[in-house]
């Protein structure tokens, strides 16, 4: 299997081949990569190129995502950030509240959703998490719901047009999981905000 090429990034033929082990399909690898590029060059000052990735990625998860799916509130909400460097604030606006009410509404709990077991550097990190799976999976949860309750602050600021209360896509790389499932898209939703280099203000 080759890797998959997204806008002159390539997603590596392994990583490929884990989220499809995974029950993964190519839409939520090519939203993630072109969300986490595009935050990426918006840290670094750009602006043309990001919003251009910001709207492929809203319409791929506006056409391939569940409508509960978190993953399309944040396009939602990079959609409004696009519209607010480019001086559109009331559309900007329109657009955040509506993420905001759409994220709101959603449940808190995540009790539901998959967990993997992560692979670990030793064999003792693998006896201990295989001996208390429930307090691990627990732990992971209430991490979880932080990040989305967190979120939530930050699109009510967002929507104000504040700065963002917490950090986002700059605890992504160091957050995100080395597996495939639930946690991972979760974490994705909640990190892949964008406006955290100028707290979501026109520039």
């Amino acid at each position: 299997m080759f890797g998959l090429p997204i806008w002159g990034f390539d997603v590596p033929a392994a990583e490929v081949r884990a989220a499809m082990d995974s029950g993964w399909n190519r839409s939520e690898l090519v939203w993630e990569r072109v969300q986490e590029v595009a935050n990426a060059r918006v840290v670094s000052g750009s602006i043309i190129r990001p919003a251009m990735m910001f709207l492929l990625a809203y319409l791929l998860g506006e056409l391939t995502m569940d409508r509960q799916d978190r993953r399309r509130i944040t396009a939602l909400a990079n959609l409004a950030y696009t519209f607010r460097r480019f001086g559109a604030e009331q559309i900007a606006r329109s657009l955040y509240r509506k993420a905001d009410r759409r994220w709101s509404s959603l449940p808190i709990s995540l009790d539901h959703i998959e967990i993997s077991p992560r692979a670990r550097s030793s064999l003792f990190h693998m006896r201990m998490e295989t001996a208390h799976r429930e307090t691990y999976r627990a732990n992971r949860v209430r991490r979880l719901e932080t990040f989305v309750a967190e979120s939530a602050e930050c699109l009510g600021s967002l929507r104000a047009g504040k700065h963002q209360p917490h950090r986002m896509y700059s605890r992504w790389m160091g957050e995100k999981p080395p597996v495939f499932d639930d946690s991972r898209r979760i974490l994705a939703s909640c990190l892949l905000i964008a406006g955290e280099s100028n707290g979501g203000l026109a520039s």
